[in-house]
């Protein structure tokens, strides 16, 4: 069920975006205690603002009363994916290369599962990361299949 409301979600939102030259980073309906949440996560070229949000919020609510998409009672959330975005679309890997990075595997990579470092690259098939290894600098191969979740990643 969970699946199809994301699917819906999502093809009633991104017209929504696409006027309002905003892009969809991800889409969560979870339940949370006795509540049901749907998310939709949206970011644009300078970021969103709270104005932004309202009036996605606004628009895709409108669109889901119409559909009907979702047969309980839930909670309707659009915000910002924040500093540390999900990395989920292809496009989301490319438009990070250079940036420092957090990527979690399914399976052990030379007997690690969490790489932090700067995306390096990006082909579509792997990722290479550049991690410090106390005072040196290593490269990482990913690939892709082995992603189990991949974010930005804030450096202090």
């Amino acid at each position: 069920m969970a699946g199809n409301v994301k699917e819906k979600t999502e093809e009633l939102v991104i017209p929504i975006l696409e006027e309002l030259s905003l892009e969809l980073v991800d889409v969560e309906f979870k339940k949370e205690g006795k509540s049901w949440f749907l998310r939709v996560y949206i970011d644009g070229e300078n970021g969103v603002d709270l104005d932004d949000c309202t009036r996605v919020s606004e628009q895709l609510s409108e669109a889901l009363d119409q559909s009907d998409p979702i047969e309980q009672a839930y909670y309707l959330e659009v915000s910002s994916p924040g500093a540390e975005r999900p990395l989920k679309k292809e496009k989301d890997y490319y438009k990070s290369i250079g940036k420092h990075v957090n990527v979690t595997t399914y399976a052990p990579i030379d007997g690690e599962k969490t790489f932090e470092g700067k995306l390096l690259n990006y082909d579509g098939e792997t990722l290479t990361v550049e991690l410090k290894v106390k005072t040196r600098t290593k490269e990482v191969t990913i690939p892709l299949e082995k992603v189990a979740k991949a974010r930005l990643a804030v450096v202090f």
